[in-house]
């Protein structure tokens, strides 16, 4: 147990949770001041790219020489981290959709936070912990801007605002997190 708390601090989980949740509900908050519609994805969205962009400061150590001089596997590690950071920030963002008693499709934020957890894998394994939010918060960006069409290509752009079951946007989904959790998992994070 001590191992885990020890890695947990080192990877500032405690303040990435907190991040998480804080944002979740405050997202949450100005959504029913402004009154959002409960079908509106994006909203949705914008709490798992928040999330996702809270924990990838996890993705590394203080020290990387000594994450890659280490002992210990890191390769394991590394795949479970990023898959426990999905779970974490999907289950804030269904938890706070089950308390306000608004829908939630559990597909919709399961494809949307395993394809940003990917991206924020591939963007700390290219550069570094420090700037591993970069891709998701452009995708995200460029999909705010993007007119919905029914092409493949804007699909795959948008598809964080696709509804569930579209297959452009769970292929993209799926091929974002396997892609960006081997990479992370055999490389880890960039020096």
């Amino acid at each position: 147990m001590r191992w885990l708390t020890l890695y947990a601090r080192s990877r500032q989980a405690p303040a990435s949770l907190a991040a998480v949740v804080i944002t979740a509900v405050a997202v949450w908050a100005l959504a029913r001041i402004g009154g959002g519609g409960p079908g509106d994805p994006r909203l949705s969205t914008l709490v798992l790219a928040a999330g996702a962009t809270a924990v990838s400061v996890g993705l590394g150590g203080q020290d990387l020489a000594l994450d890659r001089t280490a002992a210990i596997r890191w390769m394991p590690r590394r795949a479970a981290h990023v898959l426990l950071c999905g779970v974490l920030i999907g289950a804030v963002l269904l938890a706070v959709h089950t308390m306000s008693g608004q829908p939630a499709s559990p597909a919709f934020v399961v494809r949307n936070t395993a394809g940003l957890m990917g991206l924020v894998a591939i963007g700390a394994a290219w550069c570094g912990r420090q700037y591993a939010w970069i891709l998701p918060f452009a995708w995200l960006s460029s999909s705010f801007v993007v007119p919905p069409s029914t092409d493949v290509a804007t699909q795959v752009l948008t598809w964080m605002l696709l509804p569930p079951g579209t297959a452009a946007g769970t292929w993209t989904a799926l091929v974002l997190a396997v892609t960006g959790t081997a990479v992370y998992a055999v490389g880890g994070p960039r020096r």
